[in-house]
């Protein structure tokens, strides 16, 4: 499914606005640590009452100034100061006042007790050499600081801290706002940029999504007639299909609030968040009403109640499922409001959650047929610059299986492969090898491979194309590569699945067959068999294993199925016997081997075509449909492909349209090479 690139269209914070309260608190602190700092570092040096005395006696002291009637500072003579006693002492530990002074400073008891003193150690000086003395009255604001600056600092830090928790965030904020709902708020002044029309290859599930879009443009066309708002939708499909990109839809459609959250935000290491967050949440849609609230990944809060409790607990997500269980439809619940929903497990929802009243519809979103497939790819190549050669029909045909997200994937990397390479367009080769990069991984292309284990890999590829090529429900070769790619992948066939939905046991049977051939190749050719087939017997293991237990597509175990979708994975309950378990590993084991003979037995038969292909495959390593073709004949089951009937059927609506439409394009004989 496409999406807006140029901006998160999910966000509700408009621009970042300047934090003009931290940078004061910062600017306060760093002012304080400097006042401390300066009024430590220039501080004078303390010295005793005694070593004044004698300072005087020697006549080293040339003024003293008495600060505040208790502190008294001392400034030495020039003389002093140039004498070997003291210019040692400041060049060690230099200060900054030691220049013109003061030097030093001690306590006094009063600045006129401290003057009779001065007078009695003058007694016998002359008065011009008596030591001049001041007394002064200073604001000691450097002390204050030095003093109580780790406590102001702290009150400031604090005060910052909590400003910054009981208001919008920071990580590990919201203390004071964590019952607060996060749900993100669109209105009329913020905006999805995204529509219907971006949504491509969901053409049911859109119709389902508009229709609740139109009761809330237009209630009164459906009230008017007795009928009620669904009170919620439920999307649900596996992960890429554009149940979100829906969503967001939604809410460019919409001309009501939208708000938007996970179900993860309501979950919280604190007890009873979850439940107020909930609580939050409707308070604010009920204001806003009528209004629509999404709630993404609704799995993570809406699990079944009871799974996995110990005894005794308080289970934080049982409660919080509760608070919005009774949101949604409780005892006073208003209307106004639709809750729409996506998950990719609806197996573990609680019943409770799902019952109708609360989702009121489940709208399933699958992957896309060749058809949607092909909607999905003409949106993402609008931004493209593509050569003429790219056909969006081809590359749906050639991705089938393929989610929206995989699809959008496969167009980036084209574009980046068609970078890489400076060209000027994009290329049909472009986007398969993107292909081949989502399929089979990075290509390794300095990996060290012997020549013995090359040969291994041809013949067991091969064995998958020859398998394949000559069983009449498998289905028809893409290509054939025994390039290295991805972790562990020494090769791979890609086949053209049809797009169907219910599958026969000669279908699943020649399935088992092909996904044999490259074991049975390597046992006829060389006697031996490798790891090599590691992926194919985990396959046919599963898929026998369904067919025995799921499908009741064995005649000795009987039409009978020990599949349970609500059962719980954590179960350890079988619901069968320890006897029919024991047959159902016999049935299996005997449907696995008889495929194995068969495969087997084809190969042996058809042994020149597996040489002429293995022998290709070490000369060439990659070959495709037509390259099979030339080399051991067409293929003996003739059957229109996805792509083949797909094509057919818009020749077909061209011709009912009339001359004047298009002509069709030339059928090809087979599917485009690289």
């Amino acid at each position: 499914m496409p999406e807006n690139n140029n901006r998160n269209p999910l966000s509700s914070r408009g621009p970042k606005r300047p934090n003009f309260q931290g940078w004061i608190v910062f600017l306060l602190i760093a002012a304080i640590l400097g006042i401390t700092f300066m009024s430590r570092t220039s501080s004078v040096r303390e010295i005793s009452l005694k070593r004044f005395e004698r300072m005087v006696k020697d006549r080293e002291v040339a003024e003293v100034t008495v600060v505040n009637d208790r502190v008294a500072e001392v400034t030495l003579t020039q003389q002093a100061l140039q004498g070997p006693k003291y210019k040692s002492l400041f060049a060690e530990k230099p200060y900054f006042g030691t220049g013109s002074g003061p030097h030093f400073s001690f306590q006094v008891a009063s600045g006129e007790s401290f003057k009779e003193d001065l007078d009695k150690l003058q007694a016998n000086v002359g008065d011009n050499e008596k030591i001049e003395y001041k007394f002064e009255q200073r604001s000691d604001w450097g002390s204050f600081i030095s003093t109580w600056g780790i406590l102001i600092i702290m009150i400031l830090a604090m005060y910052f801290l909590l400003g910054r928790m009981s208001g919008a965030g920071g990580p590990g904020g919201q203390i004071f706002n964590i019952g607060k709902s996060r749900a993100a708020l669109f209105d009329a002044e913020n905006r999805v940029k995204i529509t219907f029309n971006e949504v491509a290859g969901l053409e049911e599930a859109k119709e389902e999504i508009k229709e609740i879009v139109d009761y809330l443009k237009a209630p009164t066309k459906f009230t008017k007639l007795g009928a009620k708002i669904p009170k919620g939708a439920l999307l649900v499909g596996p992960p890429g299909t554009g149940k979100t990109l829906l969503a967001k839809a939604v809410a460019g459609e919409a001309g009501v609030p939208f708000f938007s959250l996970s179900g993860s935000d309501f979950v919280e290491m604190f007890v009873g968040v979850g439940a107020a967050r909930v609580r939050d949440l409707f308070k604010q849609a009920k204001e806003k009403a009528p209004c629509i609230i999404f709630i993404d990944e609704i799995d993570a809060v809406g699990r079944s109640r009871g799974r996995g409790a110990m005894p005794g607990a308080n289970d934080e997500r049982e409660n919080t499922l509760n608070s919005l269980l009774v949101e949604m439809d409780g005892f006073a619940t208003d209307s106004g409001i639709i809750i729409l929903a996506a998950t990719n497990r609806p197996d573990v929802l609680d019943s409770a959650l799902l019952r109708p009243g609360r989702f009121d519809r489940q709208i399933s979103i699958d992957k896309p047929d060749i058809v949607g497939r092909e909607a999905i790819f003409k949106v993402h190549l609008k931004p493209l610059k593509l050569h003429s050669d790219v056909d969006p029909k081809d590359l749906a045909a050639q991705t089938p299986g393929f989610a929206g997200a995989e699809i959008a994937n496969v167009c980036n990397e084209a574009a980046l492969i068609a970078a890489r390479r400076d060209k000027e367009s994009i290329q049909m080769i472009d986007f398969q090898d993107a292909m081949d990069r989502v399929i089979g991984g990075l290509e390794k292309k300095n990996k060290l491979i012997s020549p013995e284990e090359k040969e291994i890999v041809a013949y067991h590829e091969a064995g998958h194309a020859v398998a394949g090529w000559y069983l009449e429900h498998a289905d028809p070769l893409v290509k054939v590569t025994i390039v290295p790619r991805g972790v562990a992948a020494l090769g791979y066939a890609q086949y053209l699945p049809r797009e169907q939905y219910l599958y026969r046991t000669e279908q699943l049977l020649d399935e088992m067959c092909m996904a044999l051939g490259g074991r049975a190749a390597e046992d006829l050719v060389f006697g031996k068999v490798s790891t090599g087939a590691l992926s194919d017997l985990e396959r046919i293991t599963k898929l026998a294993y369904s067919m025995v237990t799921m499908y009741g597509m064995n005649d000795k175990i009987g039409n009978v199925s020990f599949y349970d979708s609500k059962q719980s994975e954590y179960a350890f309950n079988k619901p069968y016997s320890e006897e029919t378990a024991k047959h159902i590993d016999e049935e299996v084991r005997k449907i696995v081997d008889e495929a194995y003979q068969r495969t087997k037995n084809l190969l042996a038969d058809k042994r020149q075509a597996l040489e002429i292909i293995s022998q290709e495959l070490l000369s060439k390593e990659i070959l495709y449909q037509a390259d099979l073709e030339r080399l051991i004949g067409r293929r003996p089951f003739e059957r229109d492909t996805a792509y083949q009937a797909y094509k057919k059927r818009g020749e077909e609506v061209k011709e009912e349209i009339g001359p004047e439409s298009k002509p069709a394009q030339t059928e090809p004989e087979s599917l485009p090479q690289i």
